[in-house]
């Protein structure tokens, strides 16, 4: 069974920096793209963040020049450095992989930015 754990989110300061990171296992890693996906209250769950298992990244445009995507295969884990953090960036974020014909995702992280 494919399980993805996030963690790293918390409460963060406008300008303010957080490390998200996601854990996947119950899957060949290396072989999948692993999405960011955020949600904030009352809108529609949004991709942010993508890597391919090959390295390949992209970046919605609201987040580009701030986030970072990237992966490390060994541990079987993809993380998400966010920098200058907005209040527009608050919301639950969740890692998801397609694999085996199917979404999977993990139970989220909650993101505050807030003074």
């Amino acid at each position: 069974q494919v399980r993805l754990v996030e963690s790293g989110g918390g409460v963060v300061q406008p300008g303010g920096s957080l490390r998200l990171s996601c854990v996947a296992s119950g899957l060949n890693f290396k072989l999948y793209a692993i999405g960011w996906h955020r949600q904030a209250p009352a809108k529609q769950r949004e991709l942010v963040a993508k890597i391919t298992g090959g390295g390949e990244t992209n970046y919605t445009e609201s987040v580009k020049g701030r986030f970072t995507i990237s992966r490390n295969n060994v541990w079987n884990t993809v993380y998400l450095q966010m920098n200058s953090l907005k209040p527009d960036d608050e919301g639950v974020y969740y890692c998801n992989t397609r694999a085996y014909g199917r979404d999977f995702w993990g139970k989220g992280t909650l993101v505050t930015v807030s003074s």
